[in-house]
């Protein structure tokens, strides 16, 4: 299949599931860290769901996410949801909190629409950064016990603001 057919089926049914947004079933969300491995289950959807996981085979389940990276994919013979690419929090999302993937689980004859909301935990994987490499003190010898002194502000990319300065 070329890759402009495949837009179009992507546009068509992203325009699809609009249209029946209303005939929308289920709705389940999870939480996810950052990071985890390829292959890593996300949850038990066709439980969650209420769905049997036969059901998921017989009515050509699928998960579609528009136009958005396939970070998820559906094993319709266990009824769980896995990580098919590692997610880096920071590179697909920055600083927004909170940080989720949305999609939709399509089944066929008749079809039906479940949302899926998947939020992107931070796992701390980014030191904080200072502007300078090295910072150096020159502190008196008569300095008082329990002096204080500034430190220029860091930047840590994993949450939104954490700096001392």
């Amino acid at each position: 299949m070329t890759t402009r057919l495949r837009t179009m089926r992507r546009q068509v049914l992203f325009f699809i599931s609009f249209l029946f947004a209303s005939s929308v079933l289920g709705h389940v969300s999870y939480s996810v860290n950052e990071e985890m491995s390829v292959g890593s289950v996300v949850g038990r959807i066709a439980h969650d769901l209420g769905l049997d996981v036969e059901k998921l085979k017989s009515r050509k389940a699928r998960v579609f996410f528009g136009d958005s990276r396939e970070y998820f994919e559906l094993n319709k013979d266990r009824g769980v949801l896995l990580i098919k690419e590692r997610i880096d929090r920071e590179s697909l999302c920055g600083q927004t909190i909170p940080c989720a993937l949305l999609f939709q689980i399509i089944l066929e004859q008749p079809i039906e629409f479940y949302r899926v909301h998947v939020e992107i935990l931070d796992i701390n994987d980014n030191a904080p950064l200072f502007e300078k490499g090295d910072i150096k003190f020159k502190i008196s010898e008569s300095a008082v016990i329990g002096s204080k002194f500034d430190l220029e502000r860091a930047v840590d990319s994993d949450v939104v603001c954490c700096c001392w300065g």
